[in-house]
């Protein structure tokens, strides 16, 4: 059975989740940003690889960081970008997602970013393009609820790849709030596809999902024991919004035990790197000296984001 995602040419047409994507197509989408980074407005203005296609960023739940790079990413490969405001758009006035869907489709879009708090609306809107629309229309996942953030876990595989190189050898920590994120799930997908041999998740219990061995991962409750000699620290902000009743005594109680300090970081290799995919919470998941420090590529995923971003939709254009 075909991958949701590719077509019968094995070629991308929705980024929907990493999980399941071949090995040779996320090294593919790595080498394809490549190209991108180091592209900016100052140097080359636009590229011209979506000329006249239309993105329109379909954003259900608020957020500043990804959508504004989504639509960096879009301008600078010359596409007409659409910002929509769901929140006083006709979904407010109940209006279906799929209705809304087809009257936006009726306006020619090409693409579509959506991000959702219900996990699998994504997927929902890509079949249903499929089914009315046929293949010429794309869907990029921007995060569904505490299921995918792809986008994120490619730009957290590209970071690690540029600093490390080699995935095969690599003791990868991925730390927190790992129940109620998506970039959690993303990430250790990313992380198993391309072969580390060691991920590992560290949290409290209450913080933990079932199943995490299942998916080829340690599971960790002392955060010093789990941050011994790994490679690759990725830090997680905690989802307050998605928690239902207290998880945690409190945010200083959590900062003691799972925040990330020097002292806890020098327990890593001396050259491990801090990631962090933001935004974050300065005293109560990481400390300052440590997000600002010289082992920190919090920012370089920034900058990889937009073009991972550029990536991805330059190869559904062109299918």
């Amino acid at each position: 059975m075909r991958h949701p995602q590719l077509n019968e040419n094995g070629e991308l047409k929705h980024l929907l989740t990493i999980e399941g994507l071949p090995r040779q197509m996320v090294h593919r989408i790595l080498d394809t940003a490549s190209s991108f980074v180091g592209v900016s407005d100052r140097e080359v203005k636009k590229v011209p690889l979506l000329r006249g296609k239309s993105v329109f960023n379909l954003f259900f739940e608020n957020s500043t960081r990804t959508r504004t790079t989504f639509e960096i990413a879009a301008k600078r490969l010359s596409a007409d970008v659409l910002n929509l405001n769901i929140n006083t758009s006709s979904a407010a006035k109940g209006e279906s997602l799929l209705d809304t869907i087809d009257n936006l489709a009726a306006m020619h879009a090409d693409m579509f970013v959506v991000r959702h708090a219900t996990s699998g609306a994504p997927f929902l809107i890509a079949q249903h393009l499929n089914r009315v629309r046929g293949p010429h229309v794309h869907v990029i996942n921007a995060g569904d609820g505490r299921h995918a953030h792809p986008t994120q876990g490619l730009l957290d595989m590209y970071t690690i790849r540029h600093f490390k190189k080699d995935f095969t050898q690599l003791r990868v920590a991925v730390v927190g709030d790992i129940l109620h994120s998506r970039v959690a799930r993303s990430d250790i997908h990313g992380l198993t596809t391309l072969g580390v041999p060691e991920v590992r998740a560290i949290g409290p219990y209450t913080l933990l999902p079932a199943g995490l061995e299942q998916m080829g991962v340690r599971v960790f409750t002392d955060m010093r024991e789990g941050l011994k000699d790994v490679d690759v620290i990725i830090m997680l902000r905690l989802q307050n919004e998605r928690m239902n009743g207290a998880l945690l005594p409190s945010a200083q109680e959590y900062f003691k035990h799972y925040g990330l300090t020097q002292e806890k970081l020098a327990l890593a290799k001396p050259d491990a790197i801090v990631m962090h995919p933001g935004p974050m919470n300065r005293g109560v998941e990481i400390e300052s000296a440590v997000a600002d420090g010289p082992q920190s590529v919090i920012l370089d995923q920034v900058t990889f984001g937009i073009a991972v971003r550029m990536a991805v939709m330059s190869m559904l254009a062109s299918n």
